[in-house]
């Protein structure tokens, strides 16, 4: 069932969702370490620290000064209003000379006559997910209009994302098996399926992407970030991230802090978290909002899990015995590759709806229709916008990239299967539905053909402006209390809460959060210590 929720997708279009279940979080919460031409210090626990960032030069060295003052030849983008540009930035850090990797950037001019703010730089997360798409489909168009008018919306595509020199991996036909393997395996067969299935994806990753996979990490995204500042002629940069944007846009801050302009983190990663932490943490949000999403659906006379009187952990066992039925017998689906709705894809359906309470009607009636009618259609749909297939069969490259930042930020959660049956019971606590599936899914990077260059990690960021950080109490994705936590890291920062459901909280009909948000991108004015919004 190679699902693995990301955090990514914040809002717009779609709600969040990334790729593959296979390492639940890939909060990629990876690390601000190798990348970086300087060594790095760790703690007594073996985290990497801000004292790490200390050793990096503050002023631009002179091996890269021909990238810090690049010229961008802006182009219509062949979307109304948009511009855009690509950036060159060194395909290693530590070795400028040794060529170069083409970022795609777009922006969109300030349309209003005041003061301009300069530029607002967005990434939705991921990682893997296309900043320039985010840009043209919902930031662009969707921000408030006062922000519109007086910053020009920027996004670059970080590299190996999208169209930033994208990774490759499988092709669509390959993906489609891949998406399909069980991860919830019953015997020493289904066990050995699924670890064959990801080294095969590790090594087609590795043998079309060789030249990008050791130089995909967040801190090197960070840096890249720092010369398309210098180059739009911002002395600071300004930033709105959310999910795994906020841990790019933390790392930035730790890097440069005396270049953080307004920066506002939505749906915040903990970057002192080790994969594994990260991975059962988000298992137990993923829990959360089910049990959530359960108390609501049997209010409804169309929920197929139950009704009225109906228990959250009875609805649970409904779903788990549907899942378990089409891990036996799959069943038909209006695709016209022929696919059949089985337990992974479902799943991935499933969770696919955790990150939107908006998107629970829509769970209900798929979820009737495969369980009453035998119609899997509608949960294969969910399944297909979560991977970003298209009806051609053809997928982004957004579990590609996922994959090789994460598995390049963090070592691998696990090293291999038997480690993995030890951690099942831990992970079923936290979440009866989804916890095998995560737990299996969190595999992956065990065989990743680049050893992780980063850990666990505090960042602080001394010396930085107001730095918001906001966090939703019953965020899926992204577990409040990660929020917390890096609240309590950053020197500067001021937590904005929002209770409720939901993954990432500005532009999602708060009035109370977007007031607090737009007041301090607009005015340079952070939210009052401790504000809660609901």
């Amino acid at each position: 069932m190679h699902l693995r929720p990301s955090p990514r997708r914040p809002r717009g279009p779609r709600t969040r969702t990334t790729a593959r279940l296979t390492a639940t979080v890939l909060a990629a919460v990876a690390l601000l370490v190798s990348a970086c031409s300087s060594g790095s210090s760790t703690t007594s626990a073996g985290g990497t620290t801000d004292a790490a960032l200390a050793a990096l030069p503050r002023a631009t060295p002179s091996a890269l000064s021909s990238y810090y003052s690049q010229t961008l030849h802006w182009r219509s983008c062949g979307v109304a209003g948009f511009q855009c540009a690509t950036m060159k930035a060194p395909l290693d850090y530590a070795k400028p000379g040794a060529g170069d990797v083409r970022l795609a950037v777009a922006r969109k001019k300030a349309t209003g006559k005041g003061k301009p703010l300069g530029s607002l730089l967005v990434n939705p997360g991921g990682p893997g997910g296309s900043a320039v798409g985010y840009l043209q489909s919902y930031a662009g168009v969707g921000y408030p209009a006062d922000v519109r008018a007086r910053y020009d919306m920027v996004a670059v595509d970080p590299r190996g994302v999208a169209r930033s020199e994208p990774v490759e991996c499988l092709d669509g036909r390959q993906m489609d098996a891949y998406t399909q393997t069980d991860l919830t395996p019953d015997d020493q067969k289904e066990r050995n399926a699924l670890v064959t299935a990801d080294k095969k994806f590790a090594e087609s990753c590795g043998a079309r992407s060789a030249r990008l996979l050791r130089h995909v990490s967040t801190v090197e995204a960070a840096r890249d970030m720092d010369i398309l500042r210098a180059v739009l002629g911002d002395p600071k940069l300004n930033y709105v991230g959310a999910s795994y944007g906020t841990f790019l846009g933390a790392t930035y801050a730790g890097l440069f802090p005396d270049r953080v302009g307004r920066v506002v983190l939505d749906g915040a990663m903990d970057p002192s978290l080790d994969a594994r932490r990260l991975n059962l943490d988000q298992t137990a949000g993923f829990e959360t909002a089910f049990q959530a999403f359960a108390k609501d659906c049997v209010r409804h006379t169309d929920c197929p899990l139950g009704g009225k009187g109906t228990t959250p952990a009875q609805v649970g066992d409904h779903l788990r015995a549907f899942f378990r039925k089409l891990d036996a017998h799959p069943i038909p689906a209006r695709d016209a590759d022929g696919r059949k709705l089985g337990e992974a894809l479902a799943t991935t359906g499933v969770i696919a709806a955790m990150y939107d309470q908006g998107t629970w009607g829509q769970l209900r009636e798929v979820l009737a229709s495969a369980m009453r009618e035998n119609d899997g259609s509608g949960l294969l749909a969910l399944s297909d916008s979560y991977f970003e297939r298209d009806a051609d069969g053809r997928y982004s490259n957004l579990m590609m990239a996922n994959a090789a930042v994460n598995c390049l930020d963090l070592p691998p959660a696990f090293t291999g299967p038997d480690e993995v049956e030890k951690a099942l019971p831990t992970f079923e606590k936290a979440s009866p539905v989804f916890g095998a599936g995560l737990a299996w899914a969190s595999l992956n990077c065990a065989y990743w053909p680049v050893r992780a260059m980063g850990g666990p990690h505090r960042i602080k960021a001394q010396g930085a402006a107001p730095i918001v950080v906001v966090g939703t109490t019953r965020d899926p994705a992204t577990p409040y209390r990660w929020a917390q936590s890096l609240s309590r890291q950053l020197s500067s920062a001021r937590l904005l809460t929002y209770v409720g459901d939901g993954h990432t909280a500005y532009g999602r009909g708060s009035t109370c959060i977007d007031t607090a948000i737009n007041t301090y991108l607009l005015h340079g004015t952070p939210p009052t210590a401790g504000k809660r919004c609901s």
